[in-house]
């Protein structure tokens, strides 16, 4: 998968612009597997050649509330035209397939129209129904190319756990976070230029999510996160998956609402959230790419934390015993 990007810029630094690369995209195959071989290292490494949308706060506040005036097909004709390199970032939800299936309908009014391309995060512990999904979505949107991305060193769950250790989830889950979806989307970002990313946030999901706008700056990251269905409820999602036809995953007919991670989704009650399931009972809501800061960040900031915390005792420890060794010595008399 290649890239050409060019970079203009605005001559007035106080005015909104826009720097991005608006070269077309160059699509040798349908699907592409971005495996290990070509990964950036790091975080740094895989962002540091992003094309830049940069937008005031003002400009932001404006477009968000002309988005509000919008049904959701006209939203996605306009981020279409506004933002260069534009990608679907999805795991296959119901709010990402919606999209999916809008965009497609977009493209076929034009003969000139070309589907932002998909990015997505296989973590090798994604539940058999997501992935026979993924095979459905492929057949029934034949046009729209899929750029997996997988761990660093990984294309199997074996591998990943030869690499890592087995239940990583468990022992260390902020460090899974970063390995299994926080770094693969930092390299997709990366080696496809991704300037701004459509996103199946909503709202009524809950959590951290409900305030969410639907155009954000995501200044960690240096792109343009996209909620187009922001506003819309779980019963107008899954109406219109059924009115349109449109694949889903099988889980979702056994009380799965959201599906990530078979080790850490659930099925949910009729009065739960829809999220309520992902990472039961362990105090989180989300995974790390759509946190300001990364949780493996945070976790390595605790880390660091703890870390000083245990070489202050045992400082405090060994002076203790120094103490309790000098009291014990017997006085020598001359």
């Amino acid at each position: 998968m290649s890239s050409s990007t060019s970079t203009g810029q605005s001559s007035s630094a106080s005015s909104p612009i826009i720097r991005a690369a608006c070269d077309s995209k160059v699509h040798p195959v349908n699907d592409v597997e971005s495996g290990y071989a070509s990964a950036a290292s790091s975080t740094a490494s895989s962002t540091s050649a992003l094309p830049q949308i940069i937008l005031s706060k003002p400009h932001i506040r404006h477009l968000n509330e002309q988005l509000e005036k919008m049904n959701a097909v006209d939203r996605l004709r306009l981020v279409k035209i506004l933002f260069p390199n534009l990608y679907q970032s999805t795991a296959f939800g119901l709010t990402g397939l919606v999209t999916l299936d809008m965009l497609s309908k977009i493209q076929s009014e034009s003969a000139d129209s070309q589907n932002p391309d998909i990015i997505f995060l296989d973590t090798l512990y994604h539940f058999q129904e997501t992935l026979d999904l993924v095979d459905r979505v492929k057949a029934k949107y034949p046009n729209v190319r899929i750029h997996t991305y997988r761990p660093s060193g990984a294309n199997t769950t074996a591998e990943f756990e030869e690499r890592y250790g087995e239940k990583l989830y468990e022992t260390a889950p902020e460090l899974y976070d970063w390995i299994a979806k926080v770094e693969p989307q930092q390299r997709a970002y990366g080696e496809l230029n991704v300037a701004a990313v459509l996103t199946g946030r909503r709202r009524s999901q809950g959590g951290e999510r409900d305030k969410i706008s639907f155009i954000e700056m995501d200044d960690e990251r240096g792109i343009i996160k996209i909620n187009p269905l922001v506003d819309w409820s779980f019963h107008q999602v899954k109406s219109y998956i059924t009115e349109h036809n449109v694949p889903y995953n099988d889980l979702l007919d056994r009380g799965y609402k959201s599906v990530g991670d078979w080790h850490s989704t659930s099925p949910v009650g009729a009065a739960e959230d829809e999220r309520a399931g992902r990472w039961r009972g362990q105090g989180k809501t989300e995974c790390g790419i759509h946190n300001k800061q990364s949780r493996y960040a945070q976790f390595l900031q605790a880390q660091a934390r703890k870390q000083e915390e245990d070489d202050k005792k045992l400082t405090e420890a060994l002076k203790r015993v120094e103490k309790e060794q000098y009291q014990q010595t017997p006085v020598q008399v001359a």
